[in-house]
């Protein structure tokens, strides 16, 4: 999220997280007191989250004491020793991200289990990409079926108005992930895209998603 029109919108449509992106090479970075203003307003309405990648503890002091996240999502290469040693020096949760492609990727979250208190699943990211996500594209959601069911995790990558109903009809994530889906450019939210993509989740558990 980079404005305020945006945040409010996906409030008002029924959105339970809203995140903000501290990596500089992403069309969507954001400095953390911006965020932090963007937060204020609704904070203990919704999940504030604070996305990063391999962050630095003096990155990470910045945007705690900014921000003050709910929840913090780790998108680098994050070993369980540091979710460990991040949520011990702030104790906040931390959601881990993993790019997938295949089903045999699922198996590299196997350490962070009872480490990370959520998972991300998002596809990964295409050749020549410097971004870790956020790249608008999908992966074969048919392998979930191969994760534990005790395994909580939101779903990501590639998600828009026209394929969350299957999305949410064919894995159990808990949650889900949109950012390049709800955008007329990299970066720039769109209200109307925000109004459409919402209207596909109403319509997707109108017939049991």
């Amino acid at each position: 999220m980079k404005t305020s029109e945006a945040v409010d919108r996906a409030l008002a449509r029924g959105a339970t997280h809203i995140g903000f992106i501290f990596f500089p090479k992403s069309p969507r970075h954001v400095d953390p007191e911006i965020a932090a203003e963007l937060a204020e307003p609704v904070r203990g309405r919704v999940k504030i989250v604070a996305v990063t990648v391999d962050a630095s503890d003096e990155e990470l002091d910045d945007i705690v004491h900014l921000l003050k996240p709910d929840v913090l999502q780790m998108h680098g290469h994050e070993t369980p020793e540091r979710i460990l040693q991040v949520k011990a020096l702030y104790g906040i949760p931390v959601m881990k991200a993993f790019s997938v492609r295949e089903a045999s990727d699922l198996e590299r979250i196997d350490p962070y289990v009872g480490v990370a208190d959520r998972f991300l699943f998002d596809a990964k990211a295409p050749a020549g990409s410097e971004l870790p996500g956020g790249n608008g594209v999908s992966f074969d959601w048919n392998i979930m079926a191969s994760l534990d069911a005790s395994v909580d995790y939101m779903l990501s990558g590639g998600l828009n108005k026209d394929n969350v109903g299957l999305a949410l009809a064919s894995t159990r994530a808990r949650g889900i992930d949109v950012s390049s889906g709800v955008e007329s450019a990299p970066g720039i939210k769109d209200i109307v895209m925000i109004d459409a993509f919402f209207d596909a989740i109403a319509e997707a558990r109108s017939v049991g998603a």
